[in-house]
């Protein structure tokens, strides 16, 4: 019996043209073996892929990556719903999510996902491709490529990664997250302090000038954050607030082990236990970043505290 495998490559490329013709190679490729293909890159990207290939444009499905995966901890719900609709099929995959331009954190974060990639794809026919702009990206950024992809294309050739170690990947974001020394803090400690959290929540929201639709998006965070920690960390959560550079972070602390280090990441299913809070917070969030130990756990969902739909630079 054929074993099913997941197969992730990076693309370091160093010009448009390598680009777009890299793409197509492999779109069409994937095309002529009858394989469906996602393909998930920065919007102004994909006009000019789209146009090289031509009628078989009509047959991928499209993405505009700083959309949906604007929070790296949203995409792999987004691959997995793609890959669910095509049971019994081999899918090409392609994400580019760490796109010249974003932060220090989310740089992190998308190392995370790349890294987590390879635990929630094992077993599945999928040959994923995740392009890097090689000119653009510091040198950072290109060494963790290779720490997170068994296969490298360059230059025209792919060779093997001998830097490849999820775990090591992993360890290396999970970095410390502080505090703000100026933020506003709430303990909850049983279900009824949750009122009170929502309350602190929304009047920090006010205070920050948050539009009304995104304060409701501040209180689910805050209920589903502090919700989970209740659930599954068996003590209390603090919760704190602050405004940091166009965003509004949420950060839930508590002595609870962060066991699983897909949650939140895999869409719910009927058979599967939650905690669903999480993939909720995913969802909302524009950035989500975590510190789990032994000894606790952190978490930081950033909201742009305007529309998300709105370009807003974060320094």
């Amino acid at each position: 019996m054929h074993r099913r495998k997941f197969d992730h490559s990076a693309l370091l490329y160093y010009s448009e043209r390598e680009y777009v013709d890299s793409l197509v190679h492999f779109i069409n490729d994937g095309l002529d073996h009858q394989q469906p293909v996602m393909l998930a890159i920065p919007g102004a990207k994909l006009g000019p892929v789209c146009d090289a290939l031509g009628d078989a444009a009509k047959d991928v499905t499209t993405a505009d990556i700083t959309d949906f995966g604007r929070n790296p901890g949203r995409i792999i719900a987004g691959q997995h719903a793609f890959i669910d609709a095509h049971p019994d099929k081999h899918v090409r995959v392609i994400a580019e999510p760490a796109w010249t331009g974003r932060t220090e954190h989310e740089y992190l974060a998308c190392l995370q996902h790349e890294a987590l990639s390879n635990l929630a794809f094992s077993g599945f026919n999928v040959t994923g491709l995740c392009p890097y702009d090689a000119s653009g990206l510091d040198d950072t950024v290109l060494g963790h490529v290779r720490l997170t992809h068994p296969q490298v294309w360059q230059n025209g050739s792919r060779t093997h990664c001998e830097e490849y170690a999820v775990d090591a990947a992993l360890d290396r974001c999970n970095q410390p997250l502080d505090t703000h020394p100026a933020a506003v803090t709430h303990t909850v400690e049983h279900a009824l302090d949750l009122a009170g959290a929502r309350r602190c929540a929304e009047r920090y929201g006010r205070l920050v000038g948050m539009a009304a639709e995104r304060i409701a998006d501040l209180l689910l965070v805050t209920t589903e954050l502090a919700t989970n920690s209740l659930d599954h960390a068996g003590g209390p959560c603090r919760l704190a607030f602050w405004y940091d550079s166009g965003f509004v972070v949420c950060e839930a602390r508590d002595m609870g082990h962060w066991a699983d280090p897909l949650a939140g990441r895999r869409p719910p299913t009927g058979g599967r236990n939650g905690p669903y809070g999480l993939f909720v917070v995913n969802a909302i969030a524009d950035l989500l970043r975590t510190h789990a130990t032994a000894r606790g756990t952190t978490i930081h969902a950033y909201l742009l505290r305007d529309d998300p739909s709105e370009q807003v630079e974060c320094v």
